[in-house]
């Protein structure tokens, strides 16, 4: 157990978590508080997310707008790395609307859009073209964990037209389901900034330690297989207990002695010193190029 606040947690599992992995790094008394002050919302019995959607609904409907990009992604249920600073509305190209609390997209209504929210494969698209590489790789991933067809992905990015085309075709190739979180996700978007090729979740075989002589199948976080590189999004607040705690040690361990360089970042690193990760496997890239 560790001592975040309901609020906290929330934010590094994305903005919205099941019961059980909220569970496991809150009290229920400090969840059962954060509930009844309004600072996180339960969805459904095992479903709990921060309150962000319930404001940008009630700024979209003043606007006479629909939630969109960073906004609709909340809604759908996709976890996202960040949440927005304010809500994202989509305004049709015929109104007349401004306001400072709100980030405001211009647009029609397609067919596929049910009421005050953007479709999801519209909302894939426009955070694909409209958000930073980092968040939208986190916003994509999420997407297809959440049953987004990734071909359907693609030939939405592959049709868009004009300023964002090029980042959102770039953005739909590299998502995966894969990816476990936004943590990972994150992670995974810096170090193809630096340089690295990379994937999610790949299998590597490692000596067992419970078998001698055999080997088991691991499935690191970030993997550049070439340079036999694994990147572990690593923070003590996602281990479950002990017994988490020990498989992650030992697969440190066993990866090192097979030849493969381990590079671990906490949660903090990652979404709030992203550049000195960046600067790290920079580093790394460099001196596998040597």
């Amino acid at each position: 157990m560790t001592d975040v606040t309901p609020v906290e947690a929330l934010t590094m599992l994305g903005g919205v978590a099941s019961r059980s992995r909220l569970d496991g790094m809150c009290t229920r008394p400090t969840i059962e508080a954060a509930l009844g002050s309004g600072e996180i919302v339960r969805v459904t019995r095992s479903l709990y997310r921060l309150p962000d959607v319930d404001r940008a609904l009630r700024l979209a409907a003043e606007l006479r707008g629909r939630l969109a990009v960073l906004s609709a992604a909340q809604a759908h249920g996709w976890e996202v790395a960040q949440p927005p600073d304010k809500p994202w509305v989509l305004v049709e190209r015929s109104r007349h609307a401004s306001s400072s609390r709100v980030h405001l997209v211009w647009g029609e209504a397609e067919d596929h859009d049910d009421g005050l929210v953007t479709s999801r494969r519209r909302t894939a698209v426009d955070c694909a073209r409209r958000l930073p590489f980092r968040d939208a790789l986190c916003v994509l991933d999420s997407a297809l964990r959440h049953g987004l067809d990734h071909e359907t992905l693609v030939a939405d990015a592959h049709a868009v037209r004009g300023k964002g085309a090029a980042a959102a075709r770039r953005v739909a190739a590299l998502a995966t389901a894969e990816a476990a979180n936004p943590f990972e996700s994150m992670l995974r978007a810096l170090a193809v900034e630096a340089g690295l090729e990379v994937r999610a979740q790949v299998e590597i075989e490692v000596p067992d330690v419970d078998s001698p002589g055999g080997t088991r199948t691991v499935r690191p976080d970030v993997v550049d297989r070439e340079r036999r590189l694994v990147l572990e999004a690593d923070s003590w607040q996602f281990h479950a207990g002990k017994e988490e705690f020990q498989t992650d040690c030992w697969r440190y361990t066993a990866l090192v002695v097979e030849g493969w360089t381990v590079l671990r970042f906490t949660w903090w690193q990652v979404m709030h010193h992203p550049e000195w990760v960046v600067a790290c496997l920079r580093a790394v890239a460099l001196r596998g190029a040597a």
